[in-house]
């Protein structure tokens, strides 16, 4: 492999000495060079770099809620623990009030935080996962030593004095295109890092609704609370439909008010009709 790349080397050497200029194509040899360093370090190395991660679910009294999310706030700060987000709302209607709070901490201070976190509520749920990136930092830390390796090389060329502007020009791209991915690489790296060297821990906080299965007034003080919510629902919609077909009256009760009057008009004209012949007939009857 490093044969393969100090030939590599001295052949862009040559090539900018005999003025033929610098192919892109001379960084092609990053990806396989990368996935052989990739499979040799993966084999030569028993490390193994893993991304952990805790959920936790803690119910507390609605009263204890805010102290709760703001003891576990301040405990991170005594250990070697970071807090990456925090939220916290309140009661809104029938809505409960419920916090959330983002930790990583370091594995040897995860003990302390389960600990501290089961001081201030029951722990309804715990959940843990667990991804092997050991691949992943593996392959990372190759494309950056071939990177450092490729961009040192280049520097060096650039430093030649018989390069040709020409040279010059496609080796300062090279370089820059480069450092670059260099640059990305090694932020991904200490991404990786954050997430194998620290646990990320989730931790949700709820409260359970006062009363709920704890004897028949209870249930009976839910219901009628339930009841009354479903009235108040039912009336507003009552509501909002009569306003909805105020509009459609306007229009409608007129219309209705004359088909009425005309079909009125109708049926006496009718009845006069009938009655002008049946005493038309009872006359023709006595003649």
């Amino acid at each position: 492999m490093k044969r393969r790349i100090a030939v590599l080397i001295f052949a862009a050497l040559m090539s900018m000495a005999a003025g033929c200029g610098f192919s892109k194509k001379t960084a092609s040899y990053l990806g396989p060079q990368s996935s052989r360093v990739m499979l040799e370090a993966f084999a030569a190395s028993p490390q193994r770099y893993i991304a952990e991660r805790h959920k936790l679910e803690i119910i507390t009294p609605e009263a204890d809620l805010q102290r709760s999310w703001e003891s576990t706030i301040a405990f991170c700060g005594t250990i070697q623990c970071e807090v990456v987000s925090s939220s916290i709302t309140t009661r809104a209607g029938d809505s409960l009030p419920s916090g959330i709070i983002t930790l990583r901490v370091a594995p040897d201070d995860l003990n302390k935080l389960l600990g501290s976190v089961e001081k201030i509520g029951k722990i309804a749920q715990h959940t843990t996962e667990r991804e092997d990136k050991t691949t992943t930092v593996i392959d990372t830390e190759a494309k950056i030593k071939n990177l450092t390796s490729f961009r040192d090389n280049l520097r060096a060329m650039l430093a030649k004095s018989a390069a040709t502007v020409k040279d010059l020009v496609e080796i300062q791209k090279q370089l820059t295109d480069t450092q670059s991915e260099l640059d990305s690489e090694t932020a991904q790296r200490k991404i990786l890092a954050n997430e194998t060297e620290k646990i990320a821990v989730e931790i949700s906080f709820r409260v359970d609704r006062p009363g709920r299965d704890t004897g028949g007034l209870a249930q009976i003080w839910n219901a009628l609370r339930e009841s009354s919510s479903i009235l108040a629902d039912s009336t507003a919609s009552l509501i909002t439909t009569i306003v909805a077909i105020i509009p459609w009256l306007i229009v409608i009760l007129p219309i209705l008010w004359f088909l009425a009057k005309a079909w009125k008009k109708l049926k006496l004209s009718r009845n006069r009709s009938v009655n002008k012949q049946a005493a038309d007939d009872v006359k023709e009857a006595s003649s």
